[in-house]
């Protein structure tokens, strides 16, 4: 496992202009048990001030019960949690006062419409003054604050949950699959939410299996495999260290069909595979290729994240 460092998060926070003085979150040997069956295995992480961790991984990896041990929400069986310098044993109100959480199952008051939502939500914060369309239109529900939620559609819900979960200004955001169902329109605006809020200095605690999301958003991605982490690092940095990058042409046969050839870059062989190509065939097209998140997951694990 790749790990970073303390000092290594520093250096990522003020590359992006935001000051951080300590960590927001740090497991020592989480784990968590149903049973026979260990859900979380024992990790250590640590996430900055004002930076993005996507936390990756298949259903059942684990991710979800590592959320809400983080959040008070359930008590580990071994290992510790602190959110913003508090153990989250020992203090819980005052940690969840302090945190947004939005997951992937809603729980939403389905009788009363998405303004009333808020507002109540606003009173158990007690935050005294915000803008209920201004939150609903930074969702994608801009004139639909008076509508039921019962009548929402479950990706109307989800980005319910997403502004609720911001309405108190939160330091730090745990965000559990947020566009999980959302059609592509909805799931950028909620990708943009995200980046706002760390722009704002909160960090995000993003789960998620979608590795081409996490890509885009985090500053690092954990791995997380059948309860335990199995590489901590950047994307570049994993794509550097696990995944390789590679030449793709078509190439036109003697029957005049396009054929697909792959060459691998970075290597000593490179410089004449690529002359002998051009040299060699007809190439229409050509492009370069990199590894995904995915398929370093899959490399490390063995296993894809619908498995």
């Amino acid at each position: 496992m790749t790990d970073q460092s303390h000092d290594r998060s520093v250096v990522l926070i003020k590359e992006k202009g935001v000051v951080m003085n300590e960590d927001a979150i740090v497991a020592r040997g989480l784990a968590y048990n149903y049973g026979d069956l260990l859900a979380v295995d024992h990790i250590d992480f640590e996430v900055g001030r004002g930076e993005i961790l996507g936390f990756l991984g298949p259903n059942g990896a684990g991710k979800t019960t590592t959320v809400k041990m983080l959040t008070g929400q359930m008590k580990p069986k071994a290992g510790e949690a602190e959110i913003l310098g508090y153990s989250v044993a020992d203090n819980v109100r005052e940690v969840q006062g302090k945190i947004g959480i939005c997951f992937e199952e809603t729980n939403l008051y389905e009788g009363m419409s998405a303004r009333e939502n808020l507002k109540l939500f606003a009173r158990l914060f007690e935050v005294r003054s915000f803008d209920p369309e201004q939150l609903l239109d930074r969702v994608g529900l801009s004139g639909r604050g008076d509508d039921k939620v019962q009548n929402y559609s479950k990706g109307m819900k989800q980005r319910l949950m997403v502004a609720r979960s911001i309405l108190h200004r939160p330091e730090i955001l745990f965000l559990d699959e947020p566009t999980d169902g959302l059609d592509p329109g909805s799931a950028e605006s909620i990708r943009d939410v995200i980046l706002e809020e760390r722009e704002r200095g909160a960090s995000v605690f993003l789960t998620t299996h979608n590795m081409a999301e996490a890509d885009k958003l985090s500053d690092r991605v954990a791995f997380l495999n059948q309860g335990r982490i199995v590489a901590l690092d950047t994307p570049h940095n994993l794509k550097q260290e696990y995944g390789s990058r590679t030449l793709i042409a078509e190439i036109v046969d003697e029957d005049g069909e396009l054929e697909k050839r792959e060459i691998t870059l970075d290597t000593e062989e490179t410089p004449d595979l690529v002359r002998r190509l051009f040299a060699e065939t007809k190439v229409s097209t050509v492009h370069s290729k990199e590894a995904t998140l995915e398929d370093i997951f899959i490399d490390i694990t063995g296993r894809g994240l619908t498995e």
